[in-house]
């Protein structure tokens, strides 16, 4: 390992420092295509590989959860990625199914990855907001973070929060995710008919494989176990609560980190899209606060 790797491992894998270790060969599944997968000899390395239209791989956690933190360090796939998406996700089965989006669609060589997060409760989606990264993806590792608890979802990149849902169910009957458990995901797959710049620059086959690379899953969450209750799975579980303790707010620097983000790299918001929604009446939530 090259010295600034390290460094950046040491840097990244403190933002998330208090998560649970986990490892990807012992705590994961390769349920599509796993000869696409490599493990590091210590299971805590994994490159995920696209290799033909038909043929990329997809990465599951062993446990099921509600409510809790997962994280990664990813090194998305260099040079031209047009057509590629490379994913980092949780989501239940099943129908209505709820989900919690980071996908970062790839581009054509020297222009910059599109960040898109999205969120599904009851089965709908279109909650899309996507960012331009304030860096390069592809040079080194940066952690990802999905955090899921009952008042909000956060996403973060190097423990800045970009994004915040709030549950606003009961107050304003937005839909949001509290009972469905949900596995954690990552996968490589090909979409080069929307992908990148709406489906107009295709995938350069010539280039394949396309790698992701990933380094240190942690997960620190309400694990579900059996084949029912499901719904009481996160009772009196820490990582409900975690990393809020029950505020259930960004602090006030995290708000401005939020704020700069969004201020600066934020490229596409579907609450100020209007030709989305009917007469211009835009969602609930989307007058509400978010953070």
């Amino acid at each position: 390992m090259g010295s600034s790797r390290a460094l950046l491992l040491v840097a990244v894998a403190a933002a998330v420092a208090g998560l649970a270790a986990a490892n990807f060969r012992d705590d994961c599944d390769i349920p599509w295509e796993p000869q696409n997968a490599r493990f590091t000899s210590d299971g805590n390395g994994l490159s995920m590989a696209l290799v033909s239209n038909y043929s990329g791989c997809m990465l599951r956690t062993k446990k099921q959860f509600i409510y809790g933190t997962v994280s990664t360090l990813i090194q998305l796939v260099p040079g031209d990625s047009a057509g590629t998406v490379t994913t980092y996700y949780a989501s239940s089965v099943g129908d209505n199914h709820d989900e919690i989006d980071f996908e970062f669609l790839g581009n054509e060589t020297g222009q910059p990855y599109t960040l898109h997060t999205n969120i599904y409760a009851d089965g709908v989606g279109n909650k899309e907001m996507q960012f331009k990264p304030w860096f390069d993806p592809t040079t080194g590792f940066h952690n990802y973070t999905i955090s899921w608890s009952p008042c909000m979802i956060v996403w973060y990149v190097d423990s800045v929060p970009i994004r915040v849902f709030r549950n606003y169910q009961a107050s304003h009957g937005v839909a949001f995710p509290t009972s469905r458990p949900m596995y954690a995901y990552s996968s490589i797959w090909a979409a080069e008919d929307w992908a990148t710049q709406g489906g107009r620059v295709k995938t350069d086959w010539s280039k394949a494989p396309f790698v992701a690379n990933y380094d240190n899953i942690q997960l620190d969450v309400c694990e579900c176990s059996g084949s029912g209750g499901y719904g009481g799975c996160a009772t009196g579980c820490p990582a409900a609560a975690a990393p809020y303790n029950g505020a259930c707010q960004l602090s006030a620097a995290e708000v401005g980190q939020m704020q700069w983000v969004q201020g600066n790299y934020r490229i596409y918001d579907y609450c100020v899209d209007y030709k989305r929604w009917v007469n211009g009446q835009k969602p609930v939530e989307c007058d509400l606060q978010q953070y």
